[in-house]
């Protein structure tokens, strides 16, 4: 059952598309980003985003879950039930109550946002520039009974033009200001939205205190990375509080979550490492099962049910899981700088 729907979405995805093409043109990104014509090229980031997400997307909903983010872990905790605690974090950070306007910056498949529409009451516009991931918001935010409550905004949030200044009570940006090729910029953009007064929260990936530049190993992990995950750069914790200040934020709190003040937890990066034991132990997140779902692919590809290149695709997010792992284990990267800032009065 579970694969048969995986076909029809696949299938809805992709749209007939030569997929297997797609890959490899945006295998090829970094190197067309970072040419010396790359302005002349007509490189643009935004719309290497859009196509990570259009191609991936999918196959991240099924290997991962509808809350396309990580989250501190625990060993009481199934991955789900760890991302529902992190996202109530962010409700009670953000003071979140019925009545209140807010805008999700880069609302993915809307997890988060079912989250606080259901147990805070607010409305939000999901902004997104991936036209399949907000159609699956709106598929899964349809079922959940909550699609009155949403509006949806197809753009970058580098450019959100069609929104009025001053226009949102509160604002949240969950792993999706990383891709921005102009951190500042993006800040700058979710600024002016927002109204004088209002809570801004957001969740970056970022290289840590730990990471050299220097050591091979090091910037080796960065650009797989960047490249998998399409990462213009990825700034260090400060670069982010430097982006957001000279956008105008007054930064109230931030911290590297993935870091436990009361001692050791489990590994945000350990559903996807060989030998996990996390407690929904998810076959399809380590190694093994990705592997298998690989060749499940390949045979459904030829049997018709994924689309051409499906299998292309499993290989680049098996590849970008690989990072993730050596990331985290070596201490060099986090997906869970996390802050709270204010836009002054």
């Amino acid at each position: 059952m579970q694969l048969r729907k995986l076909s029809n979405d696949l299938k809805s995805a992709y749209r007939g598309s030569d997929v297997r093409g797609r890959v490899d043109q945006f295998d090829g990104w970094m190197e067309r980003a970072h040419s010396d014509d790359a302005g002349s090229n007509g490189y643009d980031h935004a719309a290497t985003v859009k196509e990570y997400y259009d191609l991936c997307n999918e196959f991240m909903v099924f290997g991962w879950s509808d809350s396309l983010h990580f989250a501190p872990l625990s060993p009481r905790e199934s991955l789900e039930e760890s991302q529902i605690r992190h996202q109530r974090l962010m409700i009670d950070k953000l003071a979140l109550h019925e009545g209140m306007n807010v805008i999700d910056v880069g609302c993915g498949t809307g997890g988060p946002m079912r989250r606080v529409v259901r147990e805070a009451g607010v409305r939000v516009v999901g902004v997104n520039i991936s036209e399949v991931q907000l159609a699956k918001a709106k598929s899964l935010n349809a079922e959940a009974g909550i699609d009155h409550m949403v509006d949806y905004l197809e753009c970058s949030f580098m450019d959100m033009g069609s929104i009025a200044d001053d226009t949102f009570d509160r604002g949240y940006a969950i792993e999706s200001t990383c891709h921005a090729s102009d951190k500042a910029g993006a800040f700058a953009e979710i600024y002016r939205v927002l109204k004088p007064g209002a809570l801004f929260w957001g969740q970056e990936m970022c290289m840590t205190g730990k990471f050299d530049p220097g050591i091979g190993q090091h910037q080796t992990i960065k650009n797989d990375l960047m490249l998998g995950i399409a990462l213009n750069d990825i700034a260090t914790m400060g670069e982010v509080n430097s982006a957001l200040e000279t956008a105008g934020f007054q930064v109230i709190e931030a911290k590297d979550r993935a870091v436990e003040e009361n001692g050791p937890t489990t590994p945000w990066y350990q559903p996807m490492e060989a030998g996990s034991r996390t407690l929904d132990n998810a076959f399809r997140r380590i190694p093994l099962g990705r592997k298998a779902l690989l060749g499940t692919s390949k045979l459904a590809e030829t049997l018709g049910m994924f689309p051409k290149g499906s299998a292309d695709v499993i290989g680049l997010l098996d590849r970008t899981a690989r990072a993730y792992v050596a990331g985290g284990k070596a201490g060099v990267f986090t997906p869970l700088y996390c802050f709270l800032a204010r836009k002054p009065l």
